[in-house]
C-alpha cells in the first residue's frame, strides 16, 4: 500500500504544482507568441516596401551639395556653416531617407520594434512607413499592452509576495535580535517573572480536563451543577470525537467515487488563480524607501553591464537609458547600436516595469493616505462647533 501511495502522491503534487504555475506561464507563453507573430507581419509588410526617391529628398541633397561647394579653405569662415545652415538643413530632413528597410526591418528589427509598441517605451527611432503598417501598428498595439499590463500585474504579484515575505523575515529576525538583547541585559527575577507568566500563559492555553470544569463549578448548588456536570461532560466528549476522528480526504473520497467532481475542482482553482491577479500588489505594505533602493540597485546592475556591448555608452548614459526605459518614458534621445543583444535583455527589461510598477503603486498608496489626511484635516476645521448655551 505504501509503494502505491507514494506515486499517486507524487503525482498529485506534480499536478498541483502544473496547475498553480499554469495561469503565469499562459500570459508568458501569449506574449511571446504575440511578439514574435507581431514581428513577423512587420518585417514582412516594412522590408519589403518600395523605396520611392521624393522631390524632397532631391531638393535636400542639392541644399547639401550647395553648402558643401561654398566651404572655403579657411575654418573661421566656415564655422556659420557649421553651426547654423548645415544643423537646420538636417533638421527638416527625413529619418527614413537614410534607412534601409531590409536592413532596419529584419526579423529580430521588427521584433525590438513590437516589444517598444505593447511596452509603451517607443523609442521613436523605429516606426512604421507604409500605410498599413501604421494600421497594423495601431490594431497591434490594441491588443498588446493590455495584454502586456496583465502580464506586468501578475508577475507584480509574485515579485510583491516575494518582496513581503522577505520584509517580514527582516522583521522577525530584528523583533529576535532586539528580544534578545533586552533578555540578556534583564535581571534574574524578570527571568523568572516571564518563566512563570510563560507558564501561566501555557496551562490557560491547555485544555480543560473533566475533573477541572468539575472542580470549577463547585461554587454553585448541587441540583443545578449536576446537570450542569452532565452536560459539559457530553461537550467534552463530543469534542474529543471529533478531534480524535482521522481527516478524511474529501477530494480523494470524490475521485474515488465521481472523477468529474474532482476536474471541476481543479478547473475551479485555476479559475481562483485567474481572480487573484493583483491582489498580492494591492496587500504589499512595504517603505517606499526600500522600493527606491531596490530599483537602484536593479538598474545599477544593468548599467554595469551594457556598456559592454554598446560602446557610446558609459556607466551615467547606461543608468538614464534603463531608468527611461524601465518607466516606459522613451525619449528615444539614446540609441542603441545592437537591438539584437538588447532583445535578450527583454526579461531583465520586463521584470524590471514589475519592479516600477509596483514603487508607482505604493507611491499611488501613500500620496491617497496623505490627501485623505489633509483632506479629512480640512474638513474639521471648516465644520463650525456646537455652542452650548447655559441653561
Amino acid at each position: 500500500m505504501a509503494t502505491t501511495s507514494q506515486p499517486l502522491r507524487g503525482k498529485t503534487t506534480c499536478k498541483k504544482i502544473f496547475w498553480a504555475v499554469f495561469p503565469h506561464a499562459c500570459f508568458i507563453v501569449s506574449l511571446v507568441i504575440y511578439a514574435f507573430l507581431g514581428a513577423l507581419m512587420f518585417s514582412h509588410i516594412e522590408s519589403t516596401r518600395k523605396v520611392i526617391v521624393s522631390e524632397e529628398y532631391r531638393t535636400f541633397l542639392q541644399n547639401l551639395t550647395q553648402l558643401a561647394g561654398n566651404l572655403s579653405d579657411n575654418v573661421t569662415e566656415n564655422e556659420e556653416v557649421y553651426k547654423k545652415d548645415i544643423p537646420e538643413l538636417f533638421n527638416r530632413a527625413d529619418p527614413v531617407w537614410f534607412i534601409n528597410p531590409e536592413e532596419r526591418w529584419n526579423f529580430f528589427g521588427s521584433l525590438f520594434f513590437c516589444c517598444t509598441v505593447f511596452t509603451t517605451v517607443g523609442y521613436g527611432n523605429t516606426y512604421p512607413v507604409t500605410r498599413i503598417g501604421k494600421y497594423l501598428c495601431m490594431l497591434y498595439a490594441l491588443f498588446g499592452i493590455p495584454l502586456m499590463f496583465l502580464v506586468l500585474t501578475d508577475m507584480g504579484d509574485i515579485l510583491a509576495t516575494v518582496l513581503s515575505k522577505c520584509y517580514n523575515k527582516f522583521r522577525e529576525l530584528q523583533s529576535k535580535i532586539l528580544a534578545s538583547k533586552l533578555f540578556s541585559g534583564s535581571a534574574c527575577s524578570k527571568r523568572n517573572e516571564l518563566k512563570s507568566r510563560a507558564q501561566s500563559k501555557i496551562v490557560i492555553n491547555e485544555p480543560l480536563t473533566i475533573m477541572e470544569l468539575l472542580r470549577s463549578q463547585t461554587g454553585m448548588k448541587r441540583g443545578p451543577v449536576k446537570y450542569r456536570n452532565v452536560e459539559l461532560f457530553e461537550m467534552l466528549i463530543a469534542r474529543e470525537n471529533e478531534n480524535t476522528q482521522p481527516v478524511r480526504n474529501k477530494s480523494m473520497e470524490r475521485w474515488s467515487s465521481c472523477p468529474e467532481l474532482a476536474r471541476e475542482k481543479t478547473v475551479s482553482k485555476v479559475i481562483e488563480n485567474f481572480d487573484k491577479i493583483g491582489k498580492e500588489v494591492e496587500k504589499l505594505d512595504v517603505p517606499i524607501v526600500l522600493m527606491v533602493l531596490v530599483i537602484f540597485l536593479y538598474i545599477s546592475c544593468a548599467a554595469g553591464a551594457l556598456p559592454r556591448w554598446e560602446k557610446n555608452m558609459d556607466f551615467q548614459e547606461a543608468f538614464y537609458f534603463c531608468f527611461i526605459t524601465l518607466t516606459t518614458i522613451g525619449f528615444g534621445d539614446t540609441k542603441l547600436e545592437h537591438p539584437k543583444f538588447f532583445l535578450f535583455f527583454s526579461l531583465y527589461i520586463i521584470i524590471g516595469m514589475e519592479i516600477v510598477f509596483i514603487a508607482f503603486k505604493l507611491g499611488q498608496n501613500r500620496l491617497i493616505v496623505l490627501y485623505k489626511k489633509v483632506i479629512s484635516f480640512c474638513a474639521e476645521k471648516n465644520v463650525p462647533s456646537k455652542k452650548i448655551y447655559p441653561k
